[in-house]
């Protein structure tokens, strides 16, 4: 975890527009028509259906994702009573996260009051603006009446986080913990030192799983809590021991099973991890600093399973774990309440995404390669976005069984995919190519089989049912890195071109190869050569039917693959060239790109064949292609230089296929603007349409256009390089694509593939 300044989070914090959130429309606004209906009189509308029924304020208003982050800032992280406007950064950091882990929107409410009967009393008249609310840095022992109150008193959940989200987590990770060393809940030892909201909640949480009160010793800055002393609250009587021989951590701690800290940095010492039973539980969650430092407790016991609050270390107990998703799983089922059952089915939730495969997103973003179930990972890590789908539908089924949901969710897959679509991890284009892909799975080549990305997305790739995959390599090589990867080669063919027993086919392919381009100046043995190279043999597999779609491009020069293609597998008829396209998926809507990697300097006869193609290929994604062919200026007021080849283009496209959408030459802002276009332009054949497909001048301007808006927007999905043009289902990479972007590139080949023996068999 890099080192974090003064200097740096100041200005992290008011650089820009000062704070971390802010509110954004979610309708048009800009007609007076759409201000009508936002306001006075459309307005008036939904008040009155909401006067009717309650209920319709989900169905009108925000209140169905909108959550309440309120503090009086009574405890403010380990800063103490700091105040509620100085708890402010706090808040609004915990409605940061809610959004970006779960697409959930949050007020912060700061309230200026430290009498838990008007904190209250305000929480509970601001509560019918909202669909949950998150309790958040109030101090014990208020914060426990406050929390009970509202939850006895209002209709939405009410959370203390600072509670139940570090209870949730823990008790997460103690369940996975004790499967790993072997032991039971109902039989450990559990040490508890601190005794503030989380140590309680956390410790409630544990008996409500299975662990047992004798069993359990909860330590405070005066020892350990038992019975003889006078001077505990009722959260603390509960923890209260009968054992009169342990005053002391160190005295408490000998032969336990679990250590959970919630208290100060330090306080547990190499001795006392050294007196706890084999394979002993520690969990250090003070922070910045642990009870005992990572380092310290392994080398006390290289035996112990550890878990901290901090990131830098393995099993970080992180609420954001939790929180985002839980009150996920409640507003979608209009909750009353989060209730035991609610948490409980977090925890186990929680607890078996741990145990399932990690996905590469995780690995890379930890920069590992093999995280798996056990010691060092027995908690799933924050960035995992698994979390969404199972920990809210987790929640939400626990909601509706245990009856405080006021609506049910019915089908469960159909929830999971809007879940992935609200956080951007899935969009409704790819989720169409793995459903089609799935139906009729292709044998799929992957030319660079010994490149890590590259195997990764061939095993996802078979793993999620789209393609039967072929790896061209040196069968040991991939197997060791396989192994390196903790990846399963199971069911994956995997091809040494190099291999004496692949000589018979390497003839044979050229032989085919050779007689195919003898007019070129091919011969036999200069074909033979080329098919030691994975390119040739690779697409020779296709070309041939030894396999039906191809995929290159980590390792080689774009300038050879081009050559190899059209010289195995040609160009179709009709077309002189051929070019690939990427696709946008983003908030405005889809577009398609073109032409992105192939044509360097297009002339006027290339951009013919690329617009037709792309015509083609965004029909082929089932869109009508509404068509701007691009320049830097607009429908000739420029008479030299490129946009002549471009004004060319349009007016033969326009000619011969009078009825597609397209026109040009135009610069961007005029193709994405159509009320600036229509305006300025009314001739244009695009009046009334917005355009989707943007055909670019030449290879610069297109590669720079879509990885600017790469780089703009990490959040927008592109799908691509998709090839356009060539015979058969050969598809290209970039050297930088991640597992996804193959994974995808894997899933339009295989389509191709099925449309190509479609046509055949036609």
């Amino acid at each position: 975890m890099a080192k974090i300044t003064k200097e740096a989070a100041l200005l992290y914090h008011s650089q820009g527009k000062p704070g971390k959130i802010e509110v954004v429309p979610t309708k048009p606004y800009s007609t007076q028509t759409d201000l009508a209906l936002a306001y006075s009189p459309g307005v008036a509308e939904p008040c009155l259906e909401i006067e009717k029924n309650p209920q319709d304020a989900y169905k009108y208003t925000a209140k169905g994702n909108l959550v309440a982050v309120i503090s009086n800032g009574t405890a403010v992280l380990g800063l103490g009573d700091i105040g509620a406007l100085s708890g402010k950064p706090v808040m609004e950091g915990k409605g940061l996260l809610f959004k970006i882990y779960a697409g959930i929107d949050v007020f912060d409410i700061e309230v200026n009051e430290k009498d838990p009967e008007k904190f209250i009393a305000a929480v509970k008249a601001i509560a019918p603006t909202f669909g949950g609310i998150n309790l958040e840095d109030i101090k014990a022992p208020e914060c426990f009446e406050i929390e009970r109150r509202l939850k006895e008193e209002l209709d939405i959940p009410v959370m203390h986080d600072d509670q139940h989200g570090t209870a949730i987590i823990s008790s997460a990770g103690l369940v996975n913990a004790l499967q790993v060393a072997g032991k039971k809940i109902e039989d450990v030892k559990i040490v508890v030192n601190g005794a503030g909201a989380s140590a309680v909640s956390c410790t409630k949480l544990y008996v409500s799983l299975g662990a047992r009160l004798e069993n359990i010793v909860m330590v405070d800055s005066k020892g350990v809590i038992s019975k003889t002393r006078t001077d505990l609250n009722e959260q603390k009587k509960y923890f209260a021991t009968d054992r009169t021989d342990i005053h002391t951590l160190a005295e408490a701690i000998k032969g336990a099973d679990v250590f959970l800290g919630l208290s100060k940095g330090n306080v547990l010492s190499q001795d006392m991890v050294r007196s706890m039973a084999p394979m002993p539980i520690v969990f250090a969650l003070a922070n910045p600093t642990p009870e005992i430092s990572y380092e310290d407790a392994m080398a006390a016991r290289p035996d112990v399973l550890m878990a901290t609050g901090r990131s830098d270390y393995p099993n970080q107990i992180n609420n954001v774990i939790g929180f985002p998703y839980i009150f996920r799983g409640a507003l979608d089922t209009h909750a009353k309440a989060i209730n035991e059952e609610m948490k409980i089915a977090a925890v186990h939730a929680i607890a078996n995404l741990a145990k399932q495969p990690v996905p590469d997103v995780v690995n890379a973003a930890y920069h590992v390669n093999n995280l798996s179930f056990g010691p060092e990972y027995f908690i799933p890590k924050p960035v995992d976005p698994r979390l969404i789908t199972e920990v809210s539908c987790a929640v939400a089924k626990a909601a509706m069984e245990s009856g405080v949901a006021r609506t049910e969710i019915k089908d469960w897959d159909a929830y999971c995919v809007h879940l992935r679509e609200l956080m951007g991890y899935e969009s409704k284009l790819t989720r169409q190519l793995y459903d089609t892909a799935r139906r009729n799975p292709q044998r799929v080549v992957f030319a660079e089989g010994i490149h890590p990305n590259m195997l990764k997305a061939a095993v996802e790739a078979k793993s999620e049912g789209i393609c039967q995959p072929i790896l061209l390599g040196n069968d040991e090589a991939i197997g060791k890195l396989a192994e390196e990867l903790d990846l399963s080669l199971e069911g994956i063919e995997i091809v040494n071109l190099r291999h004496p027993d692949e000589s018979e086919r390497r003839e044979r392919y050229a032989r085919i190869l050779a007689e195919k381009r003898a007019r070129e100046g091919f011969t036999y043995e200069e074909a033979n050569d080329k098919m030691f190279e994975r390119n040739y043999f690779g697409m020779m597999m296709v070309e041939t039917g030894d396999a039906d779609a191809f995929i290159t491009g980590l390792y080689t020069r774009y300038s050879n693959t081009i050559k190899v293609a059209k010289e195995v597998i040609g160009i179709q008829p009709g077309f002189k060239h051929f070019g690939t396209m990427h696709i946008l998926n983003s908030k405005k809507g889809t577009y398609f790109l073109a032409d992105t990697l192939i044509n360097r300097h297009p002339d006027t006869d290339t951009l013919i064949d690329i617009a037709k193609l792309s015509d083609k290929t965004v029909r082929f994604f089932n869109h009508t292609p509404v068509m701007a062919m691009l320049s830097y200026s607009n429908f000739g007021a420029d008479t030299t230089g490129s946009p002549v080849k471009v004004h060319e283009a349009v007016n033969y496209m326009q000619k011969e296929y009078p009825e597609l959408a397209i026109d040009g030459e135009m610069q961007v802002n005029f193709a994405m603007n159509r009320e600036l276009r229509d305006t300025k332009y009314p001739f244009t054949r695009l009046k009334g349409k917005d355009v989707n497909t943007l055909i670019f001048p030449n290879l610069s301007s297109a590669n720079a256009g879509y990885k600017l808006l790469q780089a703009m927007d990490p959040d927008t999905e592109f799908i691509g390089p998709i090839q356009m043009g060539l015979n058969k289902p050969i598809h290209f990479t970039d050297f930088e694509s991640s597992v996804r972007d193959i994974v995808n590139i894997t899933a339009v080949a295989v389509i191709d593939a099925i449309v190509d023996k479609k046509k055949k068999e036609g």
